[in-house]
């Protein structure tokens, strides 16, 4: 649907600003104010109001500004729509007469250097537009750390206010026990110097009492300290400044070296990107990828970089991901292409994994939300394992993606196993395989976390694949063994006892990229 009034949010329908209601672009490509975003935003996810797509998401900010639509705007503000009927009847052009062609020549050459002139204006402006954009979400984004500086110094006053308190009990407790142990001394002299049997038994009195005063001491103090949650505090936010100061370098810090870019003819934004270290979209490469830069390293954990594949039905992308140090490609939906991201062919990011490719993984989830991530290791060069990578990542078309597990074999007794991967039918029923000959070397294995093929080698399930949750019996192994859960493990004996198996589901998957 044609959108006729693109300077306004389509869900609140308010104009976009500079402020609150800044225009916001969604991986899936659709924009909406920032506000709006933050409103959607349940659980770490946001639903798109227009293509219902998911994304993991905090806050709007961590979506790019729309540059392109605030210039747009700005420039919808400067035009002046004037009635139809106010329109001035446009004036016939009369031949020039009495200019000679070369003067004619002349003010044609004016008119298209004019003309190039209005061209560049609005370039520039636009650049301007844009830098302006970008300078405001700088700002927003010092304002945000401020914010956080100001937590870690309240954190900080917080934490010294515990240890004033704590060295105060500590004094208190310090000056009883030392009065305690000068009583002590004292009785200890007069046991020496008693001549009455009244006496000793005064003195003995004496003595039992200040034993009960010292041992009630003594036992006070084990109870009291340290203080738990002071020293805990104490450590905890002394560990959580020390590095964020650690980070902060002078490379990093406001005394480091300018770029100099000195008669750059290159765009405003171009000469911005030089500065800041920031990698063009056209100029990301897959080297960039296995380098993991600081510059490459916050667009990828931005969601700014995906893996994109055209076929006869259009695009699709896949996000590439870094989580615990590890860089995830995910299967390939049929989406658009975000205009913000920086994109990579499919091949290209697939040519990463060569020889072959050892770790896949899928996110399990049930009951509306993902339950958690099983990591498989695969055999090398097995037909089966490439299968399994070409279905993780959806390089043909199919893909593991939203199957659900099928059903579960022995629950509860020895041999324990869950059947899933049936991307045709999603029944139990489909499950074509992808390469015409799946015959191979494979391995044997009862273990707990195997992984292996369903049906016959070729035949209409070769696709689904089976995961033992519980050791067979001694002596007892499977054939056809092509992986074997490296993590996640208690994620699919989760999924096992779970209800219904059917209702498990296999939200994403994809493969595990080397570094």
């Amino acid at each position: 649907m044609m959108d006729n009034n693109p300077e306004e949010c389509s869900v609140c329908f308010n104009n976009y600003d500079d402020n609150q209601l800044r225009p916001r672009t969604l991986p899936c490509g659709h924009t909406f104010c920032s506000q709006c975003i933050d409103n959607a935003i349940k659980n770490g996810q946001l639903t798109c109001p227009s293509c219902r797509a998911e994304h993991a998401a905090t806050a709007a900010t961590q979506f790019p500004i729309n540059y392109g639509m605030e210039a747009l705007i700005r420039k919808l503000k400067g035009i002046e729509v004037v009635p139809e009927k106010t329109l001035p009847a446009k004036p016939i052009k009369a031949p020039a007469r009495g200019i000679s062609k070369k003067l004619h020549s002349i003010m044609e050459e004016q008119k298209s250097n004019i003309s190039s002139l209005i061209t560049s204006c609005e370039e520039v402006l636009s650049q301007l537009g844009e830098y302006r954009g970008q300078l405001g979400d700088w700002k927003t984004h010092h304002l945000q750390l401020q914010d956080r500086l100001y937590a870690l110094v309240e954190q900080n006053k917080s934490a010294m206010k515990l240890l004033e308190l704590e060295d105060t009990s500590v004094v208190d407790m310090t000056t009883q026990g030392e009065e305690g142990k000068i009583q002590l001394q004292a009785i200890l002299g007069n046991l020496d110097t008693v001549n009455t049997a009244q006496e000793v038994f005064m003195t003995i009195n004496e003595v039992d009492q200040c034993n009960m005063e010292v041992e009630n001491w003594l036992q006070k103090c084990q109870e009291l300290f340290p203080n738990v949650k002071t020293v805990h505090t104490s450590v905890k936010v002394q560990e959580t400044i020390r590095e964020a100061l650690e980070m902060t370098t002078t490379e990093t810090g406001a005394t480091a070296e300018p770029v100099h870019l000195g008669d750059s003819a290159s765009s405003i934004m171009n000469k911005v990107q030089e500065i800041t270290g920031e990698i063009p979209r056209k100029q990301l490469t897959v080297e960039d990828l296995r380098r993991m830069r600081e510059p490459v390293k916050r667009l990828v954990e931005a969601g700014r970089v995906l893996a994109v594949q055209e076929d006869k039905d259009g695009c699709r992308s896949a996000r590439i991901t870094l989580e615990d140090g590890q860089l995830y490609l995910h299967s390939l939906p049929r989406q658009p292409t975000p205009a913000h991201a920086h994109t990579l062919q499919e091949s290209e990011v697939v040519g990463m994994l060569e020889p072959s490719c050892t770790l896949a993984f899928f996110d399990l989830g049930w009951a509306g939300s993902t339950r958690g991530r099983v990591t498989i290791r695969l055999t090398p060069d097995t037909p089966l394992a490439r299968q399994f990578v070409l279905l993780c990542t959806g390089q043909r078309g199919h893909t593991y993606r939203n199957t659900k597990l099928l059903e579960v074999w022995d629950k509860g007794e020895l041999g324990e196993s869950v059947v899933g991967g049936d991307y045709e039918s999603n029944d139990g029923e489909g499950g074509t395989p992808l390469l015409p000959d799946l015959q191979g070397e494979y391995r044997k294995s009862g273990r707990a976390g195997t992984v292996l093929a369903w049906g016959e080698l070729g035949g209409p399930r070769s696709t689904q694949f089976i995961i033992i949750t519980r050791d067979l019996q001694d002596g007892y192994q499977w054939t056809d063994v092509f992986g074997e859960v490296v993590s996640g493990l208690d994620v699919v004996m989760a999924a096992v006892n779970h209800i219904d198996i059917t209702e498990v589901t296999v939200v994403d998957c994809g493969v595990v990229l080397p570094l």
